[in-house]
């Protein structure tokens, strides 16, 4: 991912987590960092879930219940 991608994310990111604490906020930004294919593939099921009719948050919590197992891994460390 380019710097200015890279910001640009942040940035978007940030704006979603707002009431997220600063340390719990830098957690994940890093998590993505660290596993961009990985948040990307979660990203794109969300969407194709969201295609057949689910709302966001619906698909969300389907796709992240999926991949629970990963994300403990991923902010465990």
């Amino acid at each position: 991912m380019s710097f200015f991608q890279n910001m640009l994310m942040k940035q978007m990111l940030k704006k979603q987590m707002k009431g997220v604490p600063e340390a719990e906020q830098e957690k994940i930004l890093k998590a993505i960092e660290e596993n961009p294919d990985f948040f990307t593939n979660i990203a794109t099921e969300i969407q194709a879930k969201m295609k057949t009719g689910k709302s966001q948050m619906d698909a969300t919590m389907e796709v992240m219940g999926q991949h629970q197992e990963k994300l403990r891994q991923i902010m465990g460390k």
